[in-house]
């Protein structure tokens, strides 16, 4: 029993492990509480943190601060990665309102900082760390210790982040409160709020559509398939032929006769192309696939195809069958013959069924082979990642460059992989599950390491007069947000959007977790994503000009 005692009396690397491990166990616990159905969640385990600390467990602080960094960095990884293949499409659709949302957020927080530092006798490096912590933005603090070390004020660098534990707790509170006190206002029915963002979604996107097409051009009569995917190929993909009552395999070598009829995909925006080509179009008249023909789908899990394009693969050539759809990350793409296709797209393909062992063979549809961790992509993502965050970025006016930081950085880096999906043979796919494992150790480990590192004091600095902080961050927290939130909603912004919007300007990861567990879709991490950039790198910058403009 000794040895256990002891262990909780050390600072070493075993009980600082111990502690962690500890914290989050209790944490995960408190956070599954509900009261009146609301629960902390994810934030449950700063608490758990906090009341170790309070109590006296002392962790090594240089683990803790390595412990905290990582686990930011693979929580926001395994977010931009998830976000990255809707990312700049969402970007173009409504990213720039959201942005402009979110930099409001930003500077009026700024602002109402400055003006509580303006109007009453708290110091610069209190009000920073204050600022730092309402917003939960680590780098910021970070960005801040190291402007007040290099001129020479060491001694406020833990004062600092004294004023940022403070105000860090209700950071994470009040952006949630807001999102619940918003909906309440407002009375919101998420329910209606998932079928509003879902039939947007599916409006701005090119939705698919199954469609039958009478070929009535007659220059069309005589030629064969392989012309035709030439002339429509971005246009229309081919199942199968109707011909006297009967079907048959769209080959490449498949002439067209006169009362012709093509069954295939294509996208409603193409519609009236395909009429002026080739004849009368019908949409939705699916027919149910019987006799000899088949419809099936199949998982990409094949490393040696992905990346290939659809013309290079020649599933088409080699057999009677035809990929017909491609299902990747919730979207649903039209296979033109340049489309390339990538490991974990789900893709449908109708031809003979006795062929369907031979496709899925050669195409891998092995669950197995996909659960296989592929771990080198993962830390050379991080690794660019760290580097992109370290660039120096000179401004103006400033003492040292600024900085993207240890999660901006990877969070930019995994965004353009996750688009881009592969660098050469480097493939970034990663499944649903191991997302998600990578996602809640990385933020679990975060909050942690900054309970038990801002625990020890807080009850002591909190009843010395520290409420008052508490009070300024409470302000600079609520008051930007609310703001933008009651704007956005009347607008008609869809809540989870704006929840999205909160967490990702106030750089929160507790509140995005809460904000998904809302509903089960994309809306609040693609939104989330979408401001987290811009405004990581003007949090950084803005709490490093905030401590030259009040020194």
């Amino acid at each position: 029993m000794n040895f256990i005692i002891d262990l909780f009396k050390g600072t070493d690397v075993t009980s600082t492990l111990l502690y962690i491990s500890l914290t989050a166990f209790v944490g995960i616990l408190i956070g599954k509480i509900a009261v009146k159905k609301v629960k902390l969640g994810i934030a449950g385990v700063l608490f758990s943190g906090l009341l170790f600390a309070h109590f006296g467990l002392q962790a090594d602080p240089a683990m803790l601060h390595f412990t905290r960094e990582f686990g930011l960095i693979l929580f926001v990884y395994a977010i931009g990665i998830d976000v990255g293949p809707r990312f700049f499409s969402t970007f173009r659709k409504d990213g720039l309102i959201l942005n402009l949302f979110a930099v409001g957020i930003v500077v009026t927080g700024f602002f109402t900082a400055y003006l509580i530092y303006s109007w009453t006798d708290v110091s610069p490096e209190v009000i920073t760390g204050i600022m730092s912590g309402a917003v939960t933005n680590t780098p910021g603090l970070g960005a801040a210790q190291q402007v007040l070390s290099e001129m020479g004020k060491t001694q406020d660098v833990a004062l600092t982040g004294m004023a940022y534990a403070l105000a860090y707790p209700f950071g994470v509170l009040g952006v949630i409160l807001t999102m619940i006190v918003v909906r309440w206002i407002f009375g919101i029915k998420i329910n209606k709020e998932v079928e509003d963002y879902n039939n947007r979604y599916n409006s701005n996107r090119k939705q698919l559509e199954s469609v039958e097409i009478h070929i009535t051009n007659p220059s069309l009569f005589g030629k064969d398939i392989g012309y035709i995917k030439k002339i429509a190929d971005t246009e229309l993909v081919i199942s199968q032929i109707g011909r006297n009552n009967t079907f048959i395999v769209a080959s490449e070598k498949e002439i067209l006769q006169e009362g012709d009829v093509i069954y295939g995909v294509s996208s409603i925006d193409h519609l009236d192309a395909l009429r002026l080509k080739m004849g009368d179009v019908k949409v939705g008249n699916k027919r149910k696939i019987s006799g000899n023909f088949a419809m099936f789908h199949v998982l990409i899990t094949n490393r040696k195809l992905a990346g290939k394009t659809i013309e290079q693969i020649g599933i088409y050539r080699r057999y009677e069958a035809n990929i017909t759809r491609i299902f990747r990350a919730g979207m649903e793409i039209l296979p033109t013959l340049r489309t390339t296709v990538e490991l974990g797209d789900t893709v449908r393909i109708v031809g003979k069924r006795d062929l369907l062992p031979d496709i899925r063979q050669e195409l891998g549809n092995s669950v197995k082979e996909l659960s296989h961790p592929n771990t080198a992509p993962i830390f050379l993502g991080i690794f660019l990642g760290i580097v992109l965050g370290s660039i120096p970025i000179i401004i103006p006016g400033l003492p040292v460059p600024a900085k993207l930081g240890l999660a901006g950085g990877p969070l930019l880096i995994a965004i353009i992989l996750g688009h881009q999906r592969r660098i050469g043979k480097l493939d970034f796919y990663m499944t649903p599950g191991a997302n998600m494992i990578i996602r809640e150790l990385g933020i679990v480990l975060f909050l942690s390491c900054v309970g038990l590192s801002s625990g020890g004091k807080f009850v002591q600095t909190l009843v010395n007069g520290g409420y008052v902080w508490l009070l300024y961050g409470a302000a600079i927290t609520v008051i930007p947000i609310f703001l933008a939130a009651i704007i956005a909603r009347a607008m008609k912004m869809n809540y989870l959007k704006i929840c999205g919007i909160l967490s990702g300007a106030m750089t929160d990861p507790p509140a995005l977790e809460f904000a998904n567990s809302l509903a089960p879709v994309h809306a609040q991490s693609i939104t989330y994503a979408t401001v987290y950039p811009l405004t990581m790198f003007l949090r950084i910058l803005l709490a490093q000009i905030l401590i030259l403009i009040t020194l």
